[in-house]
Order: C-alpha cells, then sequence, then structure tokens
C-alpha cells in the first residue's frame, strides 16, 4: 500500500517540479536519489558496504565529458559511454573485492577506488583539479535541444525512471529473492547450491553501472564533471542518504537524496559547518529512526 501511494506521488511530484523548483537543483537531486538507489541495491540487498562507488559515480562523469566534448558523441551515446565504463570498472572492482565481506569488503573498495581517484587528479585529459569544463548539452536524438531547461529536465527524469524501474524489477525478481537470502544467511544460500561469488559479482556491476548512469548524466546537467565526484567523500554521503532515507526499501533511498541534498542545500550558508550538523542528523536518525524515514512508514502502516 505505501509503495503504491510512493509511486504516484513520485511520478506527480517529478512531473510538475520544474514549474514550483529550480530545475537544475531538482535534476542534482534526482541524479543523487539515481545514485543512491543503485547502492541501496547492494548494501541494502546483498549486504555488501562498498566505500568505493564514488569511482563509478565520478569516473563516468568523466568519461561522458570526454567524449561528447572531444570526440563529439551525442549527449545520449556519452552517458551510454559512462555507464559502459563503470560496468567494466565494477566487473573489474566486483573480481577483486566479493570474496572478502564486511570491514575488509570495504576497504578493498575504498583502496580501488582512491586508485581511480587519483588516476583522475593525474591524467591530462581531466583537468586536474579543475575538473573537465565546458562539456556541451548537445541535441538529444538530434532535434531535441537539451539546452533547454525544460528538455534537459524530463530527459533527466526519464533517465532516473529508467534506472529506478531497473532496480525495482531487479529486487522483485527471482534473482532478487536469491541476493537477499545471501544476504540474510550466505552460508544457508551457498547449501542451496548457488552461486554466491556469481550472484554477488552481477549485482555489484549492476549497482556500478547505474551509479555511472547517475555521474554520467549530472556531467551533462551541470555540464562540468568536478573532482569532488570521485572523492570518497561522496561515497560516505551516498551511506548517509541510504541510511537516512531507509536502508533495504524501494523508496527509502530517494527520500534520502532528497533529504540530504535539501538539507546541503539550505544549510550551505553554515559553510564547512553543513558536514557537522549533517553528521548530527544522521547520528539522530540513527538513534531514533533506525529503519530510516520510509522503513518507519511501513512499519507503521504496516507494509512491506
Amino acid at each position: 500500500m505505501v509503495n503504491r501511494v510512493l509511486w504516484v506521488i513520485m511520478l506527480v511530484v517529478g512531473l510538475t517540479a520544474p514549474f514550483y523548483a529550480y530545475p537544475v537543483f531538482v535534476m542534482d537531486l534526482l541524479c543523487f536519489a539515481l545514485f543512491a538507489c543503485a547502492f541501496n541495491l547492494l548494501l541494502g540487498y546483498v549486504g555488501l558496504l562498498s566505500f568505493g562507488h564514488a569511482a563509478f559515480f565520478g569516473g563516468a562523469a568523466y568519461i561522458t565529458g570526454y567524449v561528447i566534448k572531444a570526440w563529439g558523441f551525442p549527449p545520449l551515446l556519452g552517458i551510454a559511454a559512462g555507464a559502459l565504463f563503470a560496468m567494466v570498472l565494477g566487473a573489474v572492482f566486483g573480481f577483486l573485492a566479493i570474496r572478502r565481506q564486511g570491514i575488509y569488503f570495504a576497504m578493498i573498495t575504498l583502496a580501488l577506488a582512491q586508485i581511480i581517484y587519483f588516476m583522475i587528479l593525474q591524467l591530462p585529459f581531466t583537468g586536474g583539479e579543475n575538473g573537465l569544463q565546458g562539456i556541451p548539452r548537445g541535441k538529444l536524438l538530434g532535434f531535441i535541444d537539451l539546452n533547454q531547461p525544460l528538455a534537459m529536465y524530463y530527459f533527466v527524469f526519464a533517465v532516473f525512471l529508467f534506472g529506478f524501474c531497473v532496480i525495482y524489477r531487479t529486487i522483485n525478481s527471482p534473482f532478487g529473492e536469491v541476493l537477499q537470502a545471501i544476504r540474510e544467511n550466505e552460508s544457508r544460500a551457498l547449501s542451496l547450491g548457488y552461486d554466491v561469488d556469481k550472484f554477488k559479482l552481477q549485482a555489484f556491476v549492476i549497482s556500478a553501472t547505474l551509479a555511472g548512469l547517475a555521474g554520467a548524466t549530472k556531467a551533462v546537467v551541470f555540464q562540468f564533471a568536478a573532482l569532488t565526484t570521485a572523492h570518497w567523500q561522496t561515497s560516505g554521503e551516498v551511506i548517509l542518504m541510504t541510511l537516512v532515507g531507509g536502508l533495504g526499501t524501494v523508496f527509502g533511498p530517494v527520500i534520502g537524496a532528497i533529504t540530504v541534498g535539501s538539507l546541503s542545500h539550505e544549510l550551505s550558508a553554515f559553510g564547512s559547518w553543513v558536514q557537522v550538523i549533517l553528521g548530527a542528523i544522521f547520528v539522530v536518525c540513527v538513534l531514533v529512526f533506525r529503519r530510516g524515514i520510509i522503513g518507519e512508514l511501513h512499519r507503521f502502516f504496516g507494509g512491506r
């Protein structure tokens, strides 16, 4: 019941948002919402905590920006190239990391992500600390001018819906049921004959690809790929979004991304104190709303 209501709210708000909110800000929230949903697929449904998802988010942004700016790719193909890069990188990261669990898995993903971060910092085409600037938006399908705010917004919303539906279908499929079985009791899933490492690797690759899709779209929105998108702090922010919204829930990461993103925007006047305030909010949420916002709503209404 709760999920049905949230579906309707998400579609209505998404379709009408640019008429009462700043479109670029909403597009930023949509990109982070997709990023958080991709991360939640791994942590919430497989139980794997990755501290390296910023590598896919930021790496895809740079690849998309470069192929559009230097090679003249159209925006849709450029975003696809960024997502493909994230998929390949996710396969490499996953192959190296999934054989470990807990803190060891988290530290391996963090170390690998830091390698990507420093590569982005040093490679000549990335712009170093200045980032990759001047990425043209171009025209979608050759005739839709993405420099028009509404056209760009609805394109981003369509990308978000596509990624969200992929995640929704994944977790509500037999494949998703196996992932949740692995999260609950990996040894039992192994004893039932499932190739646990194979399933975890596939989930890692799907999560990385969709995180890359979010980062690639963000690069087109802002016409800029920033070094901060690949920083470990961005991985921390997406963890915060997921936990605040509701770990292991369908809509939790979306609500978490909107909440954290909006708070960061509204509290920006406090400068560096923003992180302190967000940290305090996170502590309160963990202590008071242990299931996250959506998790508590599900518990209150008795939904799934």
